[in-house]
Formats: structure tokens, C-alpha cells, sequence
């Protein structure tokens, strides 16, 4: 089985060297787009090094409906090209890439028109399932179905009667964005890369006009390094407009925030087997099975706010509220709600006409020599992001580079994934667990769960639950921060695990545990555990200030209010 750390000792040691030899490719920007980026490089042969200013994920990578899908509504616009794309990168990660991460998800379609929208609708499901299964695309889901209105109301019981005449069913497919990242970024290392989060890019060297490289602060230690690289890749999503200022290049487009929040709700405060998809009169409402819980989302509202925490005003909270209300026979309220969170999609704008027409894509751009610009896209097709960003780097490398291999790089935790999926009762029995416990595991670590289970031979008081978050076991905690890049606890109760969003309290029950289990390996005393929790603290209240503000101006002042922890 292939693995990577990304411990304490691996992150100091990935900084040390990235100044110690320049690169072939420095990544900037640690969301899905920069981790493929640097998986992408360094599976070329490439020596690749990736930096990431906050944590993994911190931005609009952990903060997406966290579904994999081919853009079902992008078939009404006729964009079939971005639709085929999505669809084929779908059925790799389904069968290929991921399949431990990436998991299939029914929805529900209810139609209230009799004849013309099952028709107009049912041409579009079907289109949709005929693309995914062209050639070379896989395929891993089952095919859409038409359901009268009775069949809908036996799978979907908590719609009112009078809300659908009929419904349709298709399958997409979901997975954990924040965790996918972090199994990349592991993946990339185990195949060579450098990778240290907490680490920002304050400038970027030049020689003359070219850029050379950049200068990256350790905002945990405190250091500063310069590393040299041949080309870098600026894949800093919502802040691609900040990046590109440090080298006073104007591109010819401009990335602008699109916020959009969601919900999370409990799996009984909706009666459904079934995912559901609504149309409202600006785009679509998605109510998405997650484990326990149900996510509800989204809006797609302009922001331009901070972008390292956007804020979900009452307004948006109350906007998904009325519209999931309008085809629920027992509506939601706001006592329902135990997670909220909001994230922001970079959406593409140019400065002609012809550029801003690509909100929906990506570009790559040169606009100096030695930086690619890597922006727009959406998290479904990041590979392919990834290829064209490594694509149009390699033009200013005076080498030979293999082609892009990624379709057939499995991510860590794949390997082996269906033999321990099937053996997992044994499993089970041999550490001591229930077989869901086991099941947990494979689906957020696959094969690597096999090194969760290891901490808790070694240790067994860490395959019992956290008592106020028993999804998750306290191995998991540890894991963490020993493997998984994890610095502060809000790493791993927002990001690691989903405490932060899946119980009422916000994870403010399950901070000191946490925050103990992390202190051995992170090397924490008292002091420092006291702060993290006060932290965590603060950030969940000023969250929950922030959702009580009646628009975005004071919903942001508020979640101002807890600023982001800096180790002493």
C-alpha cells in the first residue's frame, strides 16, 4: 500500500528543502485545483513543491455541496462539452481514481406538469446518462428512472402530495471535498512532492521580468524561505486576482466570489431515502443524503467581503429555508439547523466581452514568464485542470516531459479498497469494533484505514468515540494531525472530521478532547491547548453572530470577530 505523513516532521523538512534545490514546479495554493497541480507534476517526473497559506482545503474546497457530478443543468444551456468533460472525470473517480472517496447518490426530481416536463426533463435525464456512458467515460451508476406520483411519495414520503404530479430519478455521486484534498495532497507526496500548508506566499522572485520563484512565510514558525522554481502556478482560486498583483501583471480576465451556503440538518427531520433536486427561480436547490444529515443548498450571491471566512447571513439561511419549505409536508425551522457553512465559487470575468463569457470553465494563462494562472473550473473536472495547467508550465521547461498520467493514478487508499471492503467483518473482529465502525473507516481513508486501525492496536482506548461526536473515533483525532497535515484544532473538527457542522453544539463539546489528543503530536502544552480551544470557541460564536446579522455587510463584521489562531 502506497502512503505519505504529513506530520510536523514531514512539514518542516518539505520547507527545508524546497529552499534547498530550486524546483521544476512550485504550486501555490492548496484547494483541489493546486493539490491535483502538484499530483499532476510530480507523477511527470517533475520535482514539485506546493505551498498553501492557510490549511488544505481551507477555502472553497471544503466548502462545496460536495458533489461529483456532471452538470445536469449545464445540459439546458446546451454546454455539452463541459457536460461530457464532467461526466467522463465522474466515472474515473468513481471506478478508478477514488472509488473509497467518491460514492453514488440518487435524486429526486419532482415534476409538477404532466406531460411536457416529464417529457422536456426525461430527454435531459436520458441525455445525461448516455453521455456519461460513452466510450471511455466508465459508468458505476444506474440509469434514471420515471416514477408516477405514488412510487415518488414511497421514496421520498416527506413531500406534500400536492408538490408533484410524477417525479424523476437519476444518480450522481458525492464525496467529503475537504478530505479528498487532503488524500491528494498525500498522494502527491507519496509520489515525491514537497507539501507544507500554513505557509504563505508573501512575493515572488524575479529575474528581470521572469518569475523564478517566491518568498514563503512560515506562518507557524515563523521563518521565511525562498524557493527557486522554474515555473510556478499560481492555483489560488477566489485570491487569483491578490496573487497575480504581487507581480503587477493585469490579466486578461478576473476571477470575482459567487458565495454559497448551505445547511445541515438531521437525517430524521426529512423522511427520504432519496436525495431531492428543486428548481427555484434563480437555479437549483439540492437536498443531498450526507451520512446522518442532510445538506441543503445553495445560494449564488456576489461577494466582496473577506475571503478567507464568508459569512451566511439570516437572510440566506432563511432564503433556502422558504424554498426548501415549498414541497416538505413538515417544514424545517431554524431550531432543525445544526451546521451552516459557506463557501465561495471563483467564478471567471473577463475584461471583453468574449472573456466574460467563461464563468462556467477554466482558463490557464501565462501572463509573465515563468507563472501559469490556473482559474474557474468547478470541483468535478479538477484533474483536467490540473492537465492544462502542467500543460502549458511544461512550454517554458527546456526538458522533455512525459504526458499527463493521472487517469490512471489511483489516489492513496484506493489500492486494495474492495478486498478490505469485503473482508470488513473480519476486520471488525480482529480490532474489536463493530462493522460500522469499520465501514466509517474504509469510506474516509480506504486501504489507509489499515493505519487508523494500527493506532488503535497500539492503543485501544482510541477505538472509542468521541462522547459528543460518536461518529468519530478518537484514532481518527490523532490521524489527524500525525498523517494528515493537520496544525490547529479547527483543522480537525471543520475539516478532517465534519464535527464542526454535524452536531448542534458546533464541535464546542468535543474541543478539549480533540485538542488533547492532537497536544503529543503536535507538541502542545497547556497553554497552547487552552488557546486553541478558546479559538474554536470564539470562531463558533462569532459563526453563530454572524447568522443572526440580516445581510452580508454585518454578517461579515461579525465573523471578524474571531481572527484566525497564530501559534505563540
Amino acid at each position: 500500500m502506497r502512503t505519505a505523513t504529513l506530520g510536523p516532521a514531514q512539514r518542516a523538512g518539505s520547507l527545508a528543502a524546497m529552499a534547498e534545490r530550486e524546483l521544476d514546479i512550485l504550486v501555490v495554493g492548496g484547494g483541489v485545483v493546486g493539490a491535483g497541480t502538484a499530483l499532476d507534476a510530480v507523477t511527470r517526473g517533475l520535482s514539485t513543491g506546493i505551498v498553501e497559506a492557510r490549511d488544505w482545503a481551507s477555502g472553497t474546497s471544503s466548502r462545496s455541496s460536495k458533489l461529483i457530478h456532471g452538470g445536469l443543468r449545464y445540459l439546458e444551456m446546451l454546454d455539452f462539452a463541459l457536460v461530457r468533460e464532467a461526466l467522463k472525470e465522474r466515472g474515473l473517480l468513481l471506478e478508478r481514481i477514488a472509488p473509497h472517496l467518491v460514492k453514488p447518490v440518487p435524486f429526486l426530481y419532482p415534476l409538477q406538469h404532466r406531460v411536457w416536463e416529464r417529457m422536456y426533463a426525461g430527454t435531459g435525464v436520458a441525455l445525461y446518462d448516455v453521455m456519461s456512458m460513452a466510450p471511455g467515460h466508465g459508468r458505476g451508476l444506474p440509469v434514471h428512472r420515471h416514477l408516477s406520483r405514488r412510487q415518488a411519495l414511497r421514496v421520498a414520503p416527506c413531500l406534500r402530495k400536492d408538490a408533484l404530479v410524477g417525479a424523476l430519478q437519476y444518480y450522481d455521486a458525492q464525496m467529503d471535498d475537504a478530505r479528498y484534498v487532503a488524500t491528494l495532497v498525500r498522494t502527491a507526496v507519496s509520489y515525491g512532492a514537497k507539501a507544507a500548508n500554513r505557509a504563505r506566499v508573501t512575493g515572488f522572485l524575479r529575474e528581470g521580468e521572469r518569475v523564478v520563484g517566491a518568498r514563503v512565510q512560515d506562518v507557524e514558525g515563523g521563518g521565511e524561505y525562498e524557493i527557486h522554481a522554474k515555473q510556478v502556478v499560481n492555483a489560488t482560486g477566489v485570491w487569483t486576482d491578490d496573487t497575480q498583483a504581487m507581480v503587477g501583471a493585469r490579466g486578461q480576465f478576473h476571477v470575482r466570489a459567487s458565495k454559497g451556503i448551505h445547511l445541515v440538518v438531521p437525517k430524521d427531520r426529512i423522511n427520504s431515502t432519496t436525495g431531492l433536486i428543486l428548481r427555484t427561480e434563480k437555479s437549483v436547490l439540492f437536498v443531498i443524503p450526507w451520512g446522518r444529515h442532510w445538506i441543503l443548498g445553495t445560494t449564488d450571491t456576489d461577494w466582496d467581503l473577506d475571503k478567507a471566512h464568508p459569512a451566511a447571513s439570516s437572510a440566506d439561511i432563511d432564503y433556502l429555508l422558504e424554498h426548501v419549505n415549498s414541497v416538505l409536508g413538515v417544514p424545517l425551522g431554524r431550531d432543525d439547523v445544526e451546521g451552516v457553512y459557506a463557501g465561495l465559487r471563483p467564478l471567471l470575468a473577463g475584461e471583453s466581452e468574449a472573456t466574460s463569457k467563461l464563468s462556467r470553465e477554466h482558463v490557464v494563462a501565462h501572463p509573465v514568464p515563468g507563472l501559469v494562472v490556473v482559474a474557474g473550473g468547478k470541483y468535478t473536472t479538477y484533474r483536467v485542470m490540473a492537465k492544462d495547467a502542467v500543460d502549458e508550465a511544461v512550454h517554458g521547461l527546456d526538458m522533455r516531459v512525459a504526458e499527463c498520467v493521472t487517469e490512471e493514478i489511483p489516489l492513496l487508499g484506493a489500492e486494495g479498497y474492495p478486498a478490505l471492503w469485503n473482508a470488513r467483518a473480519r476486520i471488525a473482529a480482529q480490532a474489536g469494533l463493530h462493522v460500522v465502525r469499520v465501514e466509517h473507516l474504509l469510506n474516509r481513508f480506504g486501504s489507509a484505514a489499515q493505519e487508523v486501525l494500527a493506532l488503535i492496536a497500539e492503543n485501544p482506548s482510541l477505538g472509542t468515540p468521541l462522547p459528543a461526536a460518536d461518529d468519530y473515533l478518537r484514532a481518527e483525532i490523532v490521524y489527524a494531525a500525525s498523517h494528515e497535515g493537520a496544525r490547529h484544532l479547527d483543522d480537525v473538527l471543520t475539516r478532517r472530521t465534519r464535527i464542526s457542522i454535524e452536531t448542534f453544539d458546533r464541535g464546542t463539546r468535543s474541543a478539549r478532547e480533540a485538542a488533547e489528543l492532537m497536544a503529543p503530536v503536535l507538541g502542545w502544552d497547556k497553554d497552547q491547548i487552552e488557546r486553541e480551544i478558546e479559538h474554536y470557541e470564539k470562531r463558533v460564536e462569532a459563526e453563530r453572530e454572524s447568522q443572526r446579522q440580516p445581510d452580508d455587510l454585518t454578517a461579515d463584521a461579525a465573523r471578524l470577530g474571531a481572527p484566525d489562531i497564530v501559534p505563540l
